[in-house]
């Protein structure tokens, strides 16, 4: 039985953890069939945004224990850092849309995502230490986006926190009632779709590259992806679109001009 679920509408490509059971918990299957999905949203031209959500009460619950003290499957290159590291060289927009719960891994996996809405009650945490491990793969993620005093607190106490914390902490983007989350992440979705594609994978390679550069490689580096662009046929159609007062050809076609 599938663990991965998706699903694409109007460019939105929508996958779903779907193993509710297991808490949708990272199993060797899961994890495969979500690159799988991340293979296809990084492949399908018609594919302009990505949604990453749930099923059930659980968004994910980090790794899967039992397989990794199965000494059969424990060596698998199968692996978190493998999803992390292909959701953020995606030149595709991923959004979170957490309808449950997030800790360890799954907090991981939240937080790797490039604009992430939870409901309100979802708790979050790094409860690694708690079994006798340590949050390391995910810290490459989220220290990051953490103050050092927020980071020690978390990562040695171990606590779990809702989501309102989860996003004052920087790991989430926002934190909504639960009959609010669809609307949020619908809006998001809109915006992005307003967004000419190579421009977002420029903006995306833009967040990755330039915070680990020094000034004056980083100023060269992008300075040529802006000639780049400017030059390009995406920014040509995006400024006479601008120009004209007419949506860009990358427009849904029900958008009207951008103000």
């Amino acid at each position: 039985m599938s663990k991965v679920e998706t699903v694409l509408v109007g460019g939105v490509f929508t996958i779903t953890l779907a193993d509710e059971a297991n808490r949708n918990a990272l199993s060797i299957q899961l994890l495969t069939e979500l690159l799988a999905a991340i293979d296809r949203a990084d492949t399908d031209d018609e594919i302009r945004v990505v949604v990453l959500t749930n099923r059930g009460h659980i968004f994910c619950a980090g790794a899967d224990l039992r397989e990794r003290l199965d000494p059969e499957v424990s060596g698998s290159t199968v692996d978190m850092a493998t999803v992390f590291g292909r959701i953020r060289r995606s030149p595709k927009p991923f959004v979170g849309r957490i309808a449950g719960h997030a800790v360890a891994g799954g907090l991981g996996l939240a937080a790797a995502l490039d604009i992430s809405i939870a409901i309100e009650e979802a708790k979050f945490g790094f409860t690694e230490v708690r079994i006798g491990v340590a949050p390391a793969i995910i810290s490459v993620i989220c220290l990051p986006k953490m103050s050092r005093a927020d980071a020690a607190a978390a990562f040695l106490q171990g606590n779990r926190f809702l989501a309102p914390e989860a996003a004052r902490l920087g790991l989430i983007n926002d934190s909504v009632p639960a009959a609010e989350l669809d609307a949020r992440v619908d809006r998001v979705v809109a915006d992005l779709l307003l967004g000419a594609p190579g421009a977002l994978a420029a903006s995306k390679q833009l967040l990755t590259k330039v915070p680990s550069m020094e000034f004056d490689p980083a100023l060269e580096w992008a300075a040529d992806i802006s000639a780049r662009l400017f030059a390009g046929p995406e920014g040509r159609e995006g400024m006479a679109a601008y120009l004209e007062k007419r949506p860009p050809a990358w427009a849904p076609p029900d958008q009207g001009p951008d103000e």
